[in-house]
């Protein structure tokens, strides 16, 4: 069922050595490669037929779905619409993310566009990542968009990765926290090369008591290209921070544009940003421990994108 090439991504992707126990759906080159659904979890095609819609029940806890994509089909480019109902007092772990193997001179490209609905009291934990592996020529390309509506007293917090390989990725991130509900997002975003990735994220803080957390780690490498762009909205008493923070090395570029605005008056919202090189003493105290300077380079941006 699992090729090489399949197995090696799903454990870039989703750190899976085999197909995972529980609820999962596994799609590769815009096909369903298998599909598991749980007695809490179910998950079916939506009626377009253009990507699936998972139902979580109410109270579920400690669960887990798998979701990821692998593309490997010179020239294609899948888009799939994908929406997730999570019940009411529910506590899962959600982990999705595509992987390109590409091994020609043509572009490959994937777009997930995810919407989801939190429920009351519910917490979820989503984990993305994209990779992008293969010695073809061809462009990779990945443009994801999370669309998140959060009612009374939910969380979610979001971990998103994209570490090498992609060459062009533009991702979307909107959501809606409802009152008393917390959203935790962080973003980590590696490029080399000739590369460019952007982010543009909308958060609107609509509830009384809201908080939203947003924090970006980006190291730009070669001749590579980011920018991040985050506008947060506060349109209740609420609490909303901004966190980026950039690396730049060789001649790579990196625009951060963090944008607060506080439509009431009991919101609280700050931000801060910074974008630099690794820092010489850094790179000195570990070289003085036995370290050439690219492992001490190599543990530096581990460490920051940790």
């Amino acid at each position: 069922m699992l090729n090489a090439i399949d197995r090696q991504i799903l454990k870039e992707v989703a750190d899976l050595e085999e197909i995972p126990k529980g609820a999962y759906n596994i799609r590769k080159d815009g096909k369903l490669l298998g599909r598991e659904v749980s007695a809490n979890i179910n998950i079916k095609t939506n009626k377009k037929g253009d990507g699936i819609v998972i139902e979580i029940k109410p109270g579920t806890k400690n669960e887990s779905v798998h979701i990821p994509v692998i593309l490997s089909q010179a020239g294609l480019h899948d888009v799939v619409y994908n929406t997730f109902i999570i019940g009411e007092g529910s506590d899962v772990t959600i982990v999705a993310g595509c992987g390109i193997h590409c091994g020609s001179d043509k572009s490959e490209g994937h777009s997930g566009i995810h919407e989801f609905q939190v429920m009351n009291n519910a917490r979820v934990t989503y984990i993305e990542k994209h990779v992008a592996i293969g010695d073809g020529t061809g462009r990779r390309i990945l443009n994801p968009t999370t669309n998140v509506v959060m009612h009374e007293n939910a969380y979610v917090h979001m971990e998103l990765t994209q570490l090498g390989g992609v060459d062009e990725a533009k991702r979307i991130n909107t959501a809606t926290i409802g009152p008393k509900s917390v959203l935790s997002v962080t973003e980590r975003v590696m490029t080399e090369k000739n590369q460019f990735a952007e982010s543009r994220n909308e958060v609107t803080l609509s509830g009384e008591d809201s908080k939203a957390n947003i924090i970006s780690r980006s190291v730009i490498k070669g001749h590579s290209s980011q920018d991040f762009y985050v506008n947060l909205i506060a349109k209740n008493r609420c609490f909303g921070h901004i966190e980026c923070d950039a690396i730049i090395m060789d001649h790579g570029i990196n625009q951060t544009i963090p944008a607060l605005k506080a439509l009431h008056p009991d919101a609280e919202l700050t931000h801060e940003a910074s974008i630099g090189k690794i820092a010489n003493d850094q790179l000195m105290k570990l070289m003085s421990l036995g370290l050439n300077y690219d492992e001490a380079v190599d543990q530096i941006i581990q460490g920051f994108l940790r």
